[in-house]
């Protein structure tokens, strides 16, 4: 008797837990972003700091379905990336419904630094490499325009610097029709809304003596602050709200904050909580 009891109690268990289920509905798969790029994205390490990369407070925008995996390293360019076989473990990995954010140009455009420089031709088409294959895996290519440097002129007007890069990064995202982020552009507009002088707190500029790290200090234009990478990043989520990028545009953290102030969908400064 105790056993035929202890049988209906699992089974009526086992009922209430596949009507849960039913009704809840099984968890969404998660998602894996990879980040393949340059300094400018890339994960840094302690006695870099506070350089920051915009790669590395990107997960902090979406909740946990989503795994940002930041395989961007210092001084590549795309051929250096691909000669160094940093991108075929990336398409080994590669899943359906994955995203991959490509952003190059700044080595790529080094034409005093011959160990990394590549022609616009050549940029062009390594580019058409990483879309066509990332698609051979049912995976999503992003291009994203290379991220300004702080350059101003003497009248305070940010100029371009990545002038034929960022053409032939939308031009390939136009011809193949993958999402293009224009990640150039919207920096310059954020840096001239700062403005000459206030934009330094976005870049790796320090006085002697600020962090233990650069005791000469340090006049980079080039690296972000925390601050700075965070706002990049900012821009770049908020153009994967805008353009509804698939599966990934309806995993934007929620906050949690009593106070939370709205969202990067409408460009204000929001503070997202990783979940």
């Amino acid at each position: 008797m105790l056993n035929n009891d202890r049988a209906r109690a699992t089974r009526s268990y086992l009922l209430l837990v596949l009507l849960l289920l039913a009704f809840t509905g099984a968890p969404p798969k998660k998602i894996r972003l990879y980040l393949v790029g340059d300094s400018t994205i890339a994960q840094k390490i302690r006695q870099t700091f506070p350089e920051t990369g915009w790669g590395m407070p990107l997960p902090t925008f979406f909740d946990s379905t989503v795994v940002v995996d930041n395989r961007a390293q210092n001084g590549r360019s795309t051929r250096t990336f691909l000669a160094e076989n940093r991108w075929q473990p990336i398409v080994d990995a590669l899943q359906e419904g994955d995203y991959v954010f490509i952003q190059f140009g700044h080595n790529d455009e080094a034409q005093d630094k011959p160990d990394r420089y590549v022609a616009p031709a050549d940029y062009r088409r390594n580019l058409v490499k990483f879309v066509q294959e990332t698609r051979g895996k049912k995976a999503y290519p992003v291009l994203i325009t290379p991220v300004t440097r702080r350059k101003f002129d003497k009248e305070g007007k940010i100029m371009e610097t990545h002038v034929a890069y960022s053409a032939a990064t939308m031009d390939v995202a136009r011809e193949l029709k993958v999402p293009l982020i224009d990640l150039d552009r919207m920096s310059r507009e954020l840096l001239q809304k700062y403005g000459a002088d206030q934009s330094k707190q976005l870049f790796l500029q320090l006085e002697p003596g600020d962090h233990p790290n650069y005791p000469a200090g340090r006049n980079d234009n080039t690296h972000f602050s925390e601050l700075g990478a965070r706002k990049m990043a900012q821009l770049v989520v908020s153009q994967v709200i805008a353009q509804k990028l698939p599966l990934l545009s309806e995993r934007i953290a929620k906050p949690t904050a009593k106070n939370a102030v709205p969202s990067v969908a409408n460009g204000k400064d929001a503070q997202p909580t990783t979940p």
